[in-house]
């Protein structure tokens, strides 16, 4: 009876927790739909285009750096007024290959560098900080590897900076490889939300967002004054993003304005980036929540949005804590008649799906359009999203708890393979790590577990889970297949 009592009780929590997440996140929605009825606020171009540099942190790509330097000489901008650093912490081949492509648009009289470190201390921030302390911009843009900014970018970005508080003008990330594979699909589909309702409906609702890393451009004096580049977290972009934030800077965020880029390919390379994001979430959430809690400037519900933004990793803790004790639930449902009034409750807390899949639903309808036929679809890959993203949880609440532990790690960069189209293979490159661990092996478990979780049903005839149980089954198929079989 007690350990009914406890695993009721945490079943309950992590349910409640979900529940007032998705609350926020309805709210976010408000705000974006909100947002979209405001007339855009039309910006001039400067009389004098500022100095800007453009900083592109390296690690090992030589699939992609030549993409990366084409498209980066051919922005529109003055080259009088414009710098390119590319710092590059390569230990590979691909270093003398980089050096080499550098050297050709200096040759096009492009005032272009090569910073090379041989010691990778504090990872991509200690490149962006070593690289700052001689950058000649007053305005500094970042690209990963894998990004292609359109021509205009700059001279759509830079007239932004129109009041002298502006710190960041953060852009979309747009995705070259969408349709490759399902697994680029679902990783396009959830950061489409983020970045189509997420940033929006905070930005709108005037609370914190985020520096995404990539496709942004921040003013140098508010990099130094927020404390510079930092490489205590794995997230270095969202722990300058916040203690900017704290100092007063203000983000623009630039919705209409679509950066491409490549998503990862194989799901070793999803794997090491989700790791990184979801860890770094949870470093900083060590990191500066007391600060955001303490200050007197941000209202309690900014606050309450920056505890659960820091905190949304997390929810892969509290869904797999709610996935493994769902089983059990059947079981004590079954056995405890007289408990039916408090499964009530918690089926009623089941809303928060309804909630998410109205917000996926609003970031999705408005790339894909809202035909009968586009929300069929949605509906399909709503499902795999979150059933792949449930299989993913074993995997993502180890990097949380690391993060919240404060277990250090390295900046395990996400590989690229040059893949636009659906013809271009990753098959036979280098990068991929094919190791198995000691988590494949409890995903594996899961899957049987989850398996006897749809037998359950049938013995204590309650099929109100069955749904969450076939999902987690496929979610933890899938993952253990590809982890076994594709060799990625």
């Amino acid at each position: 009876m007690i350990l009914d009592y406890i695993i009721v009780g945490l079943y309950s929590f992590a349910l409640l927790v979900i529940l007032i997440y998705s609350l926020l996140q309805l709210q976010l929605v408000i705000n974006f739909k909100k947002a979209k009825k405001q007339n855009t606020e039309s910006v001039r171009n400067p009389v004098h285009w500022p100095k800007v540099t453009i900083q592109l942190p390296l690690y090992n790509e030589k699939y992609v750096v030549k993409r990366l330097l084409e498209n980066i000489s051919k922005l529109d901008y003055p080259y009088s007024k414009l710098e390119i650093q590319v710092l590059d912490d390569s230990t590979d081949s691909s270093k003398i290959y980089t050096e080499q492509l550098t050297q050709k648009l200096i040759e096009k009289g492009m005032n272009a560098k090569y910073i090379h470190r041989t010691d990778r201390k504090n990872f991509k921030a200690g490149a962006l900080k070593e690289g700052l302390k001689i950058a000649e911009g007053e305005f500094i843009a970042i690209f990963d590897a894998d990004f292609l900014p359109q021509q205009d970018w700059l001279k759509k970005t830079i007239p932004h900076f129109n009041k002298p508080n502006v710190g960041v003008v953060q852009t979309r990330w747009g995705h070259v490889n969408r349709n490759y594979s399902i697994l680029s699909k679902i990783q396009a589909f959830a950061l489409d939300f983020h970045f189509l309702v997420e940033q929006v409906g905070r930005s709108f609702g005037g609370h914190f967002i985020n520096f995404n890393g990539t496709a942004g451009v921040w003013r140098k004096t508010c990099i130094v004054d927020a404390g510079n580049w930092q490489g205590d977290t794995l997230t270095e972009d969202l722990d300058l993003s916040y203690r900017a934030q704290l100092k007063g800077w203000k983000f623009t965020y630039l919705k209409d304005v679509v950066t491409p880029a490549e998503l990862p390919v194989v799901l070793s390379a999803a794997r090491s980036q989700q790791f990184r994001w979801n860890k770094g979430a949870a470093e900083n959430f060590r990191k500066n929540f007391g600060s955001i809690f303490q200050s007197k400037a941000l209202s309690p519900t900014s606050k309450l949005h920056s505890f659960f933004h820091l905190l949304n990793s997390s929810m892969f803790l509290l869904i797999l804590i709610v996935a493994i004790l769902s089983i059990p639930i059947l079981y004590i449902k079954f056995q405890q008649e007289s408990w039916n009034v408090i499964f009530y409750i918690l089926a009623a807390m089941g809303a928060s799906t309804v909630f998410f899949i109205y917000g996926y639903w609003t970031s999705y309808k408005e790339i894909q359009g809202s035909s009968f036929l586009s929300f069929l679809k949605f509906i399909g890959l709503f499902i795999t999203f979150f059933s792949i993203a449930m299989g993913l949880s074993v995997h993502n609440t180890l990097a949380i708890l690391e993060g919240h532990f404060n277990k250090k790690s390295a900046f395990i960069r996400t590989p690229k393979f040059d893949i636009s189209s659906n013809t271009d293979t990753w098959k036979g490159k280098t990068y991929i790590n094919k190791k198995l661990s000691f988590l494949n092996g409890i995903e594996i478990l899961l899957f049987g577990y989850f398996l006897y979780g749809l037998y359950s049903a049938y013995f204590t005839q309650d099929f109100g889970l069955v749904i969450f149980h076939l999902m987690l089954v496929f979610g933890f198929g899938f993952i253990s297949y590809k982890t076994l079989f594709s060799n990625a």
